[in-house]
């Protein structure tokens, strides 16, 4: 059953770039870009915390492409089970020859389920993610209504033992894919793949970073047109943890 399972993740996985590669006449254009990333999980009680994202994303590594910024609320079911609300305020810039010619901006909420398991070193975690998507063109009076749906498998094995501790490098992978759907998608149901290697470092209990190389596939709305983005990505984590120390009776 389990076997089974994986296999159907690893399917899904696969699905993405499988979907774009048996399209016809598509053209490809390549950018280079730098992914810059502070993530923060603040909790305040042993089931609800707070939910801190920016993204800096670059063109060509420093000019202005991307502001990504996120809020939300955790809920744990039990440690390994965590659902999660936030809302998203994009700003995007012109940027490269095919993807934005104008500024233009989206406000998206995300309802999402993240389950984590340990397999011997491993350390897997499964992401579920439905967004609503409100997007503001330049030419546009009202904004556009998008839903989209994502699955990420993503992998850590530590380098120094059986578990991640502090002062201990790791290795990262991750795989995750993008599926548009509803009334106004248009000819790219497949919306985007992002593989990801990486390494990193955790500095103290609360604190990690990792250093890796994202391939991002995105496929535009006309089914023709497809970006081959090339990034560095740099992703430092801070997670305080504002819950209140137990009380030691006299």
């Amino acid at each position: 059953m389990m076997k089974n399972w994986f296999l159907a993740v690893a399917f899904f996985l696969g699905l993405g770039g499988h979907w774009a590669q048996g399209q016809v006449e598509r053209k490809y254009t390549t950018h280079v870009q730098g992914w810059y990333i502070y993530k923060g999980d603040h909790f305040f009680t042993d089931k609800w915390g707070l939910n801190s994202e920016l993204h800096l994303r670059r063109a060509r590594f420093l000019d202005p492409l991307q502001l990504v910024a996120i809020g939300g609320i955790h809920y744990k079911l039990t440690p390994d089970v965590q659902v999660t609300g936030s809302y998203t305020f994009t700003h995007t810039h012109p940027y490269g020859e095919a993807p934005a010619r104008n500024h233009f901006t989206e406000h998206r909420l995300t309802e999402q389920l993240q389950l984590k398991a340990a397999y011997g070193p491993f350390l897997l975690q499964h992401r579920f993610r439905l967004e609503q998507r409100f997007i503001k063109r330049p030419a546009q009076e009202n904004a556009t209504f998008l839903n989209r749906t994502r699955y990420q498998l993503k992998a850590v094995l530590p380098l120094l033992g059986a578990t991640l501790e502090e002062k201990e490098p790791f290795l990262v992978a991750s795989n995750e894919v993008f599926i548009n759907f509803g009334e106004n998608v248009q000819a790219n149901i497949f919306d985007q793949n992002r593989a990801y290697v990486g390494v990193g470092y955790k500095l103290s209990q609360a604190a990690s970073f990792e250093v890796g190389y994202l391939h991002q596939l995105v496929q535009q709305s006309n089914g023709i047109n497809f970006l081959n983005n090339h990034t560095l990505q740099f992703m430092v984590s801070y997670n305080l943890t504002f819950k209140p120390k137990p009380t030691i009776p006299n």
